[in-house]
């Protein structure tokens, strides 16, 4: 064999802290500390963007979201971008994914040669309902998003990653008892801790619901949310519709029992690696596509700046990696960059992206700017954070910005935009943003982008019925 193997994981909707080897207090990932433990674990990891079809299309892509012009859910990624996976392919590189990916259709060329039980955006078009964002049009999301039952049990997505781990399991054997020699990519993508807050009994019984912090910040005890964050929240206020104060606290035992699950999970795929006899020759990475508030300040899923749901866990592991932590900032996009230079292969993506490998055997560089967008489901208009440093840029079209000094407020408790004292970093952090992109020239695009396609399927009462309520809904297994 001439290279190492690749395996990817991902999962969806992981908060970056939530993992023993992130200095946790409590929850616990034994497999991911594990991994960690031989590789690098990179301490400060970001999204492109916090909810899932735009992340994964920048991810797919290594471009932002203002470069895919793939806003939000219901602009699922299609291949007419070229991505890591076709420059695998234009290598010969043998590449598959197993499970999640949320893209189009199956029918479109992904970058894949086989997709095994995709699960993709809903009938091919997504939440085009979600598409609808201008504050006087837009309808309050029906229903609850984290789902009608909170609790131990199982769902149709446990029931899915379940299939999604069996399947990568049987594919590690058959691949060790091929003749085939070829170094191959191996992509896949697990729910877990997504909601539906629901989780099999022996994972929610580690995290006593009793026993569990309360969130910080939150607004009943006095904390003020940003405007703009006031308004997305508004668009479907899942913390105003738990039943009780008992049900709030089952969400959270339910998440981190989620965490757990997910890592008892990725456990059995390393395990069937390590018996395939190629665990030596395998380099793997762990991620998810962004994280999740858990309550803080009163929000659940993700969809906005804060670092409850732009920071994202990320692991690499396996011959040649560094052990250690790194602390050099770094995103999804240097993970797209990183897949095909594995294989000697280039991909063409955002200006500045870099293998990861690359990045963790050079000192530290705290000052490598990060950058994150969000421009879908609730948001009233675009929002965009720039990270430098110690500084975290939160910028609101039409809205005040924030800004957080993350060394001496890692829990961005202080806004510090409205400070003379910091009126010239303030202006030092729009100007790098400025650099990446105009806010407002993004955000009208991506408000046209939007009309276009409610024009396209008929109108917004036509955009009301299209997509998945809630959760996207997994492809049937096949017993």
């Amino acid at each position: 064999m001439d290279g190492p193997n690749v395996l990817v994981l991902m999962s969806d909707e992981h908060q970056a802290r939530a993992m023993g080897c992130a200095g946790h207090p409590f929850v616990r990932t034994p497999n991911l500390d594990a991994l960690a433990a031989r590789g690098t674990r990179f301490a400060d990891a970001y999204t492109p963007s916090s909810i899932c079809v735009p992340a994964r299309a920048s991810f797919a892509t290594g471009r932002y979201v203002h470069q895919t012009r793939m806003w939000d859910n219901a602009m699922p990624y299609d291949g007419s971008i070229p991505g890591w996976g076709h420059a695998l392919q234009e290598k010969g590189v043998p590449v598959e994914s197993i499970g999640k990916l949320h893209y189009r259709s199956k029918e479109d060329p992904a970058g894949f040669d086989i997709e095994h039980i995709p699960m993709m955006v809903a009938g091919g078009v997504g939440m085009v309902w979600a598409s609808i964002r201008k504050e006087e049009e837009r309808i309050s999301g029906e229903g609850r998003m984290l789902g009608d039952y909170i609790g131990p049990g199982d769902s149709k997505y446990t029931d899915y990653d379940a299939a999604v781990t069996r399947r990568t399991v049987d594919w590690l054997k058959e691949r060790s008892a091929s003749t085939q020699r070829r170094p191959w990519c191996l992509y896949v993508g697990l729910v877990a801790p997504h909601f539906p807050l629901v989780v099999p009994q022996e994972f929610y019984d580690r995290y006593p619901p009793d026993s569990l912090p309360d969130p910080k910040l939150h607004p009943r005890d006095g904390h003020p949310r940003h405007p703009w964050v006031e308004k997305q929240n508004g668009f479907n206020d899942s913390e105003s519709k738990f039943e009780d104060e008992e049900e709030r606290r089952r969400a959270i035992a339910a998440y981190f029992g989620l965490c757990t699950w997910l890592d008892h999970n990725i456990g059995q795929i390393l395990s069937a690696l390590q018996a395939s006899g190629e665990a030596e020759n395998t380099v793997v990475v762990y991620t998810s596509d962004h994280g999740d508030n858990v309550g803080a300040r009163g929000l659940w899923g993700k969809s906005n700046l804060y670092l409850e749901s732009v920071a994202v866990p990320l692991i690499m592991a396996g011959p040649n990696i560094p052990v250690g932590t790194c602390r050099t900032p770094v995103s999804l996009l240097d993970l797209s960059a990183t897949i095909p230079a594995l294989f000697g292969a280039e991909l063409d993506g955002t200006a500045g992206i870099r293998p990861l490998d690359a990045i963790a055997r050079e000192p530290d560089d705290p000052e490598r700017i990060m950058f994150s967008e969000y421009h879908a489901a609730g948001a009233v208009s675009g929002a965009f954070m720039l990270k430098k440093g110690r500084w975290k840029y939160h910028y609101y079209v039409g809205f005040p910005p924030e800004l957080f000094d993350l060394d001496e407020d890692p829990e961005e408790t202080r806004n510090l935009a409205d400070d003379p004292d910091f009126r010239d970093i303030l202006a030092m952090m729009d100007g790098e943003l400025r650099n990446i992109c105009d806010p407002e020239v993004t955000d009208a695009q991506a408000f046209a982008d939007q009309a276009a396609l409610i024009k396209r399927v008929g109108g917004r009462d036509a955009a009301l019925g299209l997509g998945a309520p809630g959760a996207t809904p997994p492809p049937e297994i096949k017993p």
